[in-house]
């Protein structure tokens, strides 16, 4: 018997697989019940998603503005909240710049989903594309162009994903005397 401890074997179970369709559910039965009953007392959504995934339906500026990665507030000021499992899209209402606009998400295209009320959140690799750089690899990434180590034809770093305000938006209660 040795006292080494053995690495872990390779699963031949797709557990992370069952684990991220799991939370997926969480997150769909959390819109499914807002878009039955609306959203309860103080809670209110971010829900990141990637612009570039196929299916992705966003205003052109916002798809400018938003090349990758966008977070939207669903709270105040919402409507035509749907989701369809079965399609996988999720659909809804919200103004920007003052601006009514429909987005279409597929649900694959989720890479978050927050709760801040409760300090829940969910995140989730995007299916079907690669998920973004994250920070610590653009150093790396830095140090090698300046290296001369990386091709002329390497693609800048993306601009951090950024979250939408809606603060103007949002009703102030008057304050307390």
């Amino acid at each position: 018997m040795s006292d080494e401890a053995s690495p872990p074997s390779e699963s031949l179970l797709p557990y992370e697989a069952w684990t991220e369709a799991a939370m997926r559910q969480v997150m769909l039965r959390a819109l499914a019940h807002v878009a039955a009953h609306g959203l309860p007392g103080e809670h209110h959504f971010y829900i990141s998603f990637r612009t570039d995934h196929p299916g992705v339906v966003i205003p052109a500026r916002l798809r400018a503005q938003y090349p990758q990665e966008m977070t939207i507030v669903l709270q105040h000021q919402f409507w035509d909240l749907t989701m369809d499992e079965a399609s996988g899209l999720l659909s809804v209402g919200l103004s920007f710049g003052g601006v009514p606009s429909t987005l279409v998400i597929p649900l694959a295209a989720v890479t978050g989903f927050a709760d801040p009320l409760v300090r829940f959140g969910l995140r989730f690799t995007p299916e079907g594309i690669a998920p973004p750089a994250a920070a610590d690899d653009a150093p790396a990434a830095e140090a090698e162009a300046a290296d001369g180590e990386t091709g002329t034809d390497a693609a800048p770093p993306a601009p951090a994903p950024q979250v939408v305000s809606l603060d103007a938006f949002r009703r102030r209660s008057p304050p307390k005397p």
